[in-house]
């Protein structure tokens, strides 16, 4: 296979934003304005906010002010995957908060739910099916543990089809798969930048003031609340919510507890029909590998192939420039695995590719919490296309003050372990990186800084 000749026509450019009917720019904030709530960041969580909470009180004036343009960071170039788990899976619920994961599970199936009835009321065209997703075994040692998590799911009232090799290969076809498990009603996939788009114009249709290009250089609170400094003019509001993802946030506090960690991903030309039949993929659900260094993908909606994932690479001091959504390196990784995964569709040329920061705590959960009148949500650590609903509307919780079921759970009122500082962060991040590549290609044993690690609650990007 010719990696280069894949690669050639590739752009740098993320696939759901490269549209020519991409809405054009709200305009920035103009002069020093006043606002019940303030908004800072135009992605998920910050959107969801400002909808939230003009549904809760529509007589509030909101704000929401985005640095840089809607969903250009991790909202608009993310996977698509829509899940119900709000406890990164499952299987890391049952060792997290077992005493409350049945009441975790019931929120988060509820969060979805609501998501696409909001989604089907506000007539928003984002392509969502809640097709479920499957997860495939490609290593000896995952087959067993795909079986055990067949066995959870179903004692959580969820529906779980274990498939052999054979089964999983009828179902898609790859000479990789040992195994899979198919979860038809856990979740599904989402045009993510449709849905932001979307969420965008039914936040402005409640009222919302959305201004993009307006970065927050400065937070400052007094007698009278907080505000917030921009390049234009600055935010006095009674409140602020912080949805700023992997990018630094103006409140200082949080961001020892935030690893930026970037993820790349490629996205195939259309395919014809009969590539298409090589693959069978009837239900053309989204897929994940089951190892430490896992890929995700799923076809779009135009008929391509998005695939992302496996390392995971974290920068020294957590950079987040633009420049770095270039890298040649993961990218030609990327593209091997996806020859390797599919040797049918040898031949295929990639036309975007790109790369972007992850927002990742060591307990791979958000960090909830409220400081003086400034709320966040922040950590979701891949998973934020949908938790990002329930993350906004606990944040609001939050800082009103309100004593709710989501407010009262162990997964909001506690913190994770934040990440040790720089110098230290970025040698123990790459150790820890390379100790579970290891431990996929050795069984699945964790061996002795892992279970270290395991112990103590801290992840380091896993």
């Amino acid at each position: 296979m010719d990696i280069d000749a894949a690669l050639a026509d590739a752009d740098i450019a993320v696939l759901w934003l490269d549209r020519a009917d991409r809405p054009p720019p709200r305009a920035p904030l103009a002069r020093d304005r006043r606002a019940d709530l303030a908004v800072v960041g135009g992605g998920f969580t910050g959107l969801w906010a400002a909808i939230l909470a003009k549904q809760r009180n529509p007589h509030l004036d909101v704000v929401l002010l985005e640095a840089d343009l809607l969903g250009a960071g991790g909202s608009g170039r993310n996977g698509g995957f829509l899940s119900e788990s709000l406890t990164h899976g499952l299987a890391h619920g049952v060792v997290r908060w077992p005493g409350e994961l049945a009441r975790l599970v019931a929120l988060g199936r509820q969060n979805l739910r609501e998501i696409g009835e909001f989604v089907r009321a506000e007539g928003i065209d984002a392509d969502l099916r809640l097709c479920g997703r499957t997860s495939v075994a490609t290593r000896p040692h995952e087959v067993g543990e795909l079986s055990d998590e067949a066995e959870l799911y179903r004692e959580h009232g969820m529906a779980a089809r274990f498939l052999g090799a054979g089964g999983m290969r009828a179902d898609v076809a790859s000479p990789t798969y040992r195994a899979g498990l198919r979860l038809p009603d856990a979740g599904g996939l989402v045009d993510p930048a449709r849905l932001l788009w979307g969420l965008a114009a039914a936040a402005e249709r409640l009222g919302v003031r959305l201004h993009e290009n307006t970065p927050v250089r400065g937070l400052r609170r007094d007698r009278t609340g907080v505000r917030l400094r921009t390049p234009h003019g600055t935010v006095r509001a009674a409140g602020v919510v912080l949805g700023t993802s992997a990018f630094p946030a103006p409140l200082r506090s949080i961001r020892r507890y935030v690893l930026p960690i970037w993820d790349y991903v490629l996205v195939t030309e259309p395919l014809s029909e009969q590539q298409w039949a090589s693959l069978r993929w009837r239900d053309r659900q989204g897929i994940t590998d089951s190892g430490n260094h896992f890929h995700y993908y799923r076809p779009t909606p135009d008929g391509r192939i998005l695939w992302g994932g496996h390392e995971p690479v974290y920068h020294f001091g957590g950079r987040t420039a633009a420049e770095l959504a270039r890298c040649d390196r993961a990218h030609r990784r990327l593209a091997r695995h996806f020859f390797a995964t599919f040797p049918q569709l040898e031949g295929v040329r990639f036309t975007h590719r790109w790369g972007g920061p992850i927002d990742s705590t060591t307990r791979f959960t958000p960090l909830f919490g409220c400081d003086r009148a400034v709320a966040y949500a922040v950590g979701y650590t891949g998973l934020g296309v949908a938790a990002s609903r329930f993350g906004a509307n606990t944040v609001l919780d939050l800082l009103w003050g309100e004593d709710t079921e989501r407010t009262r759970l162990a997964m909001v009122r506690d913190r994770p372990v934040p990440f040790p500082p720089e110098p230290l962060r970025w040698p123990l991040v790459r150790y820890t990186t390379r100790a579970l590549a290891r431990a996929d290609e050795d069984g699945g044993r964790r061996g002795r800084w892992l279970s270290l690690l395991d112990r103590r609650g801290l992840g380091l990007g896993s």
